[in-house]
């Protein structure tokens, strides 16, 4: 009988699977199937897909205007902005610090915002937040509820029964607490409900109650303030995740936001003198292009008439020389788009690029707004306000050179990750001690037949002679009262022979410390090399400005006495358009050494870490809320002092904050100056060196300085201004007046701020940025403009038209 009914479950499982078999061999009905519905998958898997819910664009993006091309005939309104006026709308609009190197759109997850330090400080993972919630208390709790209904084999283990039916029900809570220290408490509460048929039992349900308290100390690894608060409660090597390097990726994320603000900051400045000379390129295009004009017609009269001079050559020649300057005035006025003066683009604060290949006025302005945060296309122009400096800045090699090696925000990142390295370096060789914990418990029990009191008589199966029934009669009385008290005190140890982790864990941190370790020397190396170019760079910068002043003079000159001599008969047309050529190129690349000056004199300060200062631009981390403050004052207030009971040194400082602004290293001692500091008439900008010299006076020549014209020394004739003095003009081309500012250089303008910081007023302009008449004032004519922070030279820019 047995096997039959075997067969015939056997028989009930393979038909199933047989009918399966039949249904699924008929081809005819799964290709029919297929065919009629393949071409619905195949559309539906080679659809692209985008988003639900952000079809549509940003509203104000999706109604942007046409740009402003050389085909645009509308009118255009000029927007004049100086740099600190463009400086405060870029950092007010900035939320993503954009670039210009298409980083945005390429690879978006690696642009900065200025969420990234607040992200960091938040990650689940390695912040703060993270690494200190390793040392919360826990609660843990479980329950279970069972029946057990079984046969057992012996008696005796059965409390005399063969069979075994009980009700049974284990409750356990427990709150766990880790100490800096690595000592971890625990308070731990059980309770048991068990109900029975065994006959040896004195009652036939009982509950059982128990507390417990334990304590278990790491007497070698895992143990010591240090090591908790570099590695966490970590039992790997290598994995640490402790509050001082969680500490530490905090800073690491800060330097790079501020070395994303220090570029950011730059490239504005760059775009800014970017469209300065892409304006002034304009203006001597469309000099030279208007002249080239008068000199066709002229030809073009003498040559309607059949007079000397009008030949057809000649003609053919004067308009090729028109048409040629009308090409260059139509790339510059829109430009081609090619790569602008942007950070790291041949040196660190970047390498002007407009020279040669001008970016053109209407490229530049639109690279401009796109660094701003401004809309692209609004119908107005950006037109630069301010005027390159005219005069001479000077700086001291070694103090410079001290602070580039203290500020810089490379070698302070850098330095971080050396302090995290010792520190993980430490952590590293604890993890080579073997595992020995100390550990006490302690716990009071109870037993009884309620948990709680329930005022009824206790039935007892067997009740010995010598039973106290008080003890017995539920269990939370009997718990505690301390009826039944136990404790325990022992220790754990292990270990593992060889340690061949933890062994090649040291190793790796002592390699990973000696490689940032050469990386920092090899950085240093670098900024030197860096600030050595930079200063070289300013100083050729300047020479070749002097330079091209005599030459735009000279080109001036040669201009006029060739025209003068072709109209008098005695010179050919061909010297007269060379000659229009020169004072063109002359022209756009005078302009072109004064940019290439500010930007070189830019570069300086980023290269020796104080560009956001020289912009007036600071950082500064969020505060706290209001009531935090009083609140940390009032635990402050309550906390108890710890007792050195055995001699304990406090751990090892990791960040004494903000350092010393103008500090130096290795400086020499100043008399009567406390050594490391800098004295304080160079911290003040009002304060004026005794033995300043007087602005001495240059002779001019409409409004041209022209006693450099023969030997070309210098612009001025004022002697070189001290280390850490500007010069600046006084209102007289060519004059120089030493003005000290701070070492650190600082443009005299308003505060700006940034992110998180104080925003001041931008400084009233107490003359004019124009000339009165609206005209081009005379070549390198400057006027005086006092700001709120210093004075500085500016000169006044053109009325310049948006059409060629």
């Amino acid at each position: 009988m047995r096997r039959a009914g075997v067969t015939l479950a056997l028989f009930a499982l393979l038909m199933p699977a047989a009918s399966g078999c039949r249904l699924f061999s008929r081809p005819d009905v799964k290709q029919a199937a297929a065919e009629a519905n393949i071409a619905h998958y195949q559309d539906v898997a080679t659809q692209i897909e985008y988003p639900t819910g952000m079809d549509l664009p940003n509203g104000d993006l999706a109604a942007s205007g046409a740009p402003i091309s050389i085909a645009y005939d509308g009118p255009i309104e000029y927007w004049d902005l100086r740099l600190e006026e463009v400086m405060h709308m870029a950092l007010g609009n900035t939320k993503v610090l954009r670039d210009l190197g298409g980083l945005m759109l390429r690879s978006p997850d690696s642009a900065v915002t200025w969420v990234d330090p607040a992200v960091q400080e938040t990650d689940p993972q390695s912040g703060m937040e993270a690494a200190l919630s390793a040392f919360d208390a826990t609660f843990a709790n479980s329950t279970f509820a069972e029946n057990n209904d079984r046969g057992l084999n012996n008696s005796f283990f059965g409390g005399g029964i063969r069979k075994l039916k009980q009700d049974l029900m284990v409750s356990q809570s427990q709150i766990t607490k880790r100490a800096a220290t690595g000592t971890e408490f625990t308070v731990r509460q059980n309770t048991q409900y068990d109900a029975n048929n065994a006959p040896a039992n004195l009652m036939r349900s009982f509950w059982e109650s128990m507390i417990e308290t334990e304590f278990r100390h790491p007497l070698l690894r895992g143990g010591g303030v240090e090591f908790n608060r570099i590695a966490g409660p970590s039992d790997d090597p290598g994995v640490m995740n402790g509050v001082l390097l969680a500490r530490i990726n905090n800073d690491i994320s800060l330097t790079d936001f501020e070395m994303a603000i220090r570029d950011y900051v730059s490239n504005v400045e760059n775009a800014y003198w970017d469209l300065y000379f892409a304006y002034r390129d304009l203006e001597a295009r469309r000099t030279a292009r208007d002249a080239a004009l008068e000199t066709w017609r002229r030809i073009q009269a003498l040559n309607a008439t059949g007079r000397r001079g009008g030949e057809a050559e000649k003609e053919a020649q004067a308009r090729e020389q028109y048409f040629r300057f009308e090409e260059e005035v139509q790339n510059a006025l829109t430009g081609r788009i090619i790569d602008g003066t942007r950070t790291s683009n041949g040196s660190r604060g970047g390498t002007f690029r407009g020279y040669g290949v001008s970016p053109g006025v209407h490229v530049a302005e639109r690279r401009l707004r796109l660094l701003i945060g401004l809309p692209i296309n609004d119908g107005r122009m950006i037109r630069p306000a301010q005027e390159p400096e005219l005069a001479a800045v000077e700086f001291d090699w070694h103090e410079v050179l001290q602070e580039s090696l203290m500020r810089r925000t490379e070698l302070r990142r850098q330095k971080w990750l050396i302090r995290r390295r010792e520190l993980e370096m430490k952590a590293s060789k604890n993890f080579l001690l073997p595992q020995l914990d100390a550990i006490a418990r302690y716990r009071w029990r109870g037993i009884g037949k309620d948990l709680f009191y329930q005022d009824d008589n206790l039935t007892l199966i067997n009740e010995p002679d010598n039973l106290d029934r008080s003890e017995i009669d539920n269990a939370w009385d009997s718990l505690f009262n301390g009826d039944f008290q136990e404790w325990q005190l022992g220790a754990e140890m292990s270990f593992t022979f060889g340690n061949r982790r933890a062994l090649a864990g040291v190793r790796n941190a002592e390699l990973r410390l000696s490689r940032e370790r050469a990386i920092l020397r090899e950085q240093e190396r670098e900024i030197v090399h860096d600030i050595s170019n930079a200063i070289s760079d300013m100083d050729r910068a300047y020479a070749t400005a002097k330079t091209n002043l005599n030459r735009r003079v000279a080109a001036r000159q040669q201009l006029a006495a060739v025209t003068a001599a072709f109209e008098a008969d005695t010179a050919p047309l061909d010297l007269v358009l060379e000659a229009q050529r020169r004072v063109a190129e002359a022209d756009s690349r005078y302009h072109a050494s004064f940019v290439e000056y500010m930007i070189a004199l830019k570069n300086v300060h980023f290269e020796k870490g104080s560009l956001l200062d020289y912009n007036a631009v600071g950082l500064s981390e969020g505060s706290w809320p209001k009531q935090a403050y009083s609140d940390a004052e009032a635990r402050d207030a309550l906390r108890s002092r710890p007792l050195n009971l055995f001699g304990h040194q406090p751990g090892e400082v990791v960040s004494s904050g903000h350092v010393l602004r103008g500090t130096l290293i290795h400086n020499p001692p100043v008399p009567g100056v406390p050594e490391g500091e800098i004295p304080p008439e160079l911290l003040n900008p009002e304060h004026d060196p005794e033995g300043a010299p007087a602005p001495l006076p240059v002779p001019t020549e409409g409004g041209i300085p022209v006693e450099e014209v023969q030997d070309g020394p210098s612009l001025g004739a004022a002697g070189k201004a001290p280390a850490g003095a500007r010069q600046a003009g006084n209102g007289q081309a060519g004059s120089n007046q030493q003005i000290p500012v701070s070492p650190l250089a600082r443009r005299p303008v308003g505060q700006t701020g940034t992110f998180r910081t104080t925003t001041g007023a931008l400084p009233a302009m107490t003359s004019p940025l124009r000339n009165a008449g609206g005209g081009r004032p005379e070549a390198g004519r400057i006027q005086q403009t006092s700001g709120a922070a210093g004075t500085s030279a500016a000169g006044s820019l053109p009325e310049w038209a948006g059409e060629n």
